[in-house]
């Protein structure tokens, strides 16, 4: 499992939420940490990533175009 450059609260930074909420995540999601200084494995940040993005953009809405667009 690779590991990648990037910490529990560099994510949290990244997607202005606490660290306490990734910390959340993490417990959730069974993945091992001991700081926020920690470095994620690539798995456990692709997780935890998903998790935010789904929270900020619940399934079934679209970014895309508005649904009233004229065609």
């Amino acid at each position: 499992m690779g590991f990648v450059d990037l910490s529990i609260a560099e994510i949290a930074a990244d997607y202005s939420i606490p660290v306490e909420k990734v910390f959340s995540l993490c417990n959730q999601l069974g993945i091992a940490y001991r700081h926020q200084k920690t470095r994620l494995a690539l798995e456990d940040a692709k997780a935890i990533i998903s998790q935010i993005s789904s929270e900020i953009r619940p399934k079934g809405t679209s970014n895309l175009v508005d649904d009233n667009e004229i065609t």
